[in-house]
């Protein structure tokens, strides 16, 4: 787990123990090519790299005209070149006996969404970013997916209505709910079930594509 955060690294990993599962949290900021090569290299020596799920992200709120240049900046650092570190200072490892790459993009790098001007700028980013790392290193058996999900109930979602609705945030949570053609949001298990199988053997034959894991949103909405 490599988070800008200790304490947020150190909760998953946790989270995953208590699951019964192993995980290490590591101190990094993605959008430092440096810091991130350093952490990619010193777990390569322990074991051989052969999936890497790009996860970090940040949002922006706000159309052309409201994204000033530092949003911009911010929005891209993470997302974008973040993405880019991690995938730059992976292929290296894996390009001897293969791997896994997943990118968590989102409906806004493919869809018109009002107010995520810079955010739908980096998602679609990724989306590209995928499409040409699975097309370059078909060769190095490198397989490289996106998921593209809508809304998903997180923490965020909660946060977000708390301090921009307070006192409205059921009323508002339904309203960002039935923005989905199926009437909810995601839910984080359905994202996690999706990458696992992506990343699994049983998914050896997909490469080069953007799932939208968005209950009709894309095809229905409307």
């Amino acid at each position: 787990m490599l988070d800008i955060s200790s304490n947020a690294a150190e909760e998953t990993v946790q989270e995953i123990a208590v699951a019964g599962g192993n995980a290490t949290a590591h101190l990094c900021d993605v959008t430092n090519q440096e810091e991130v090569r350093s952490v990619f290299n010193e777990l390569a020596v322990r074991s051989p790299l052969r999936i890497l799920v790009n996860n970090a992200g940040i949002s922006h709120i706000g159309k052309l005209e409201g994204t000033s240049e530092q949003d911009f900046d911010r929005v891209f650092n993470v997302n974008v070149k973040g993405f880019y570190n991690c995938m730059l200072s992976v292929v290296e490892h894996m390009k001897t006996g293969g791997g896994v790459i997943l990118n968590m993009a989102s409906i806004a790098g493919s869809s018109g969404l009002a107010d995520r001007f810079a955010y739908s700028m980096s998602k679609g980013a990724v989306i590209a970013m995928t499409y040409s790392v699975a097309r370059d290193y078909l060769a190095s058996r490198i397989r490289c997916n996106c998921i593209s999900p809508a809304r998903v109930h997180t923490p965020f979602v909660d946060s977000y209505l708390r301090k921009y609705y307070p006192g409205r945030e059921r009323e508002m949570f339904e309203k960002l709910s039935q923005a989905q053609p199926i009437g909810r949001m995601a839910e984080p298990d359905e994202v996690a079930s999706l990458a696992l199988y992506l990343c699994s053997d049983e998914a050896s034959f997909l490469t080069g594509v953007d799932y939208p894991l968005d209950g009709g949103f894309f095809n229905l909405h409307g």
